[in-house]
């Protein structure tokens, strides 16, 4: 009961209530949720160019696989950018996460392809 007190008297609490609030929370889990992710095809780049491939190589892979079946299942949209646009009538392709504009626009198209190139080189070691 107390944390429950606790967490009601915070600030990001309160803020969580209004829309605003609401979607610099989404936003902020978004970034978050990227920069993981960014970092998982790092690691499978790194395997692939290192031929350092072990099973958190192949769990990297499978990782970026699942987020690509999610991306297609939501019809190339991330579900938190679905929900976004619940607080946000903002065309700008940054409007539910922080990161730079071209960035956002070009997201899928430059790390595809940086993971696609870690994982052919993965898989030209086992040739």
């Amino acid at each position: 009961m107390l944390i429950v007190s606790f967490w009601r008297s915070c600030d990001i609490y309160r803020m969580s209530l209004h829309p605003r609030g609401k979607l610099i929370l989404i936003k902020s889990i978004h970034t978050l949720i990227w920069a993981i992710m960014v970092s998982i095809i790092a690691y499978v780049v790194y395997s692939g160019v290192s031929g350092n491939i072990t099973v958190y190589s192949w769990l990297a892979v499978a990782a970026v696989i699942t987020e690509g079946l999610v991306l297609w299942m939501f019809k190339g949209k991330c579900p938190l950018t679905v929900w976004a646009r619940n607080y946000s009538d903002s065309q700008k392709d940054n409007f539910d996460i922080y990161l730079p504009e071209w960035l956002a626009k070009y997201n899928k198209l430059i790390f595809t392809t940086v993971f696609v190139v870690g994982l052919v080189l993965m898989l030209w070691w086992y040739v």
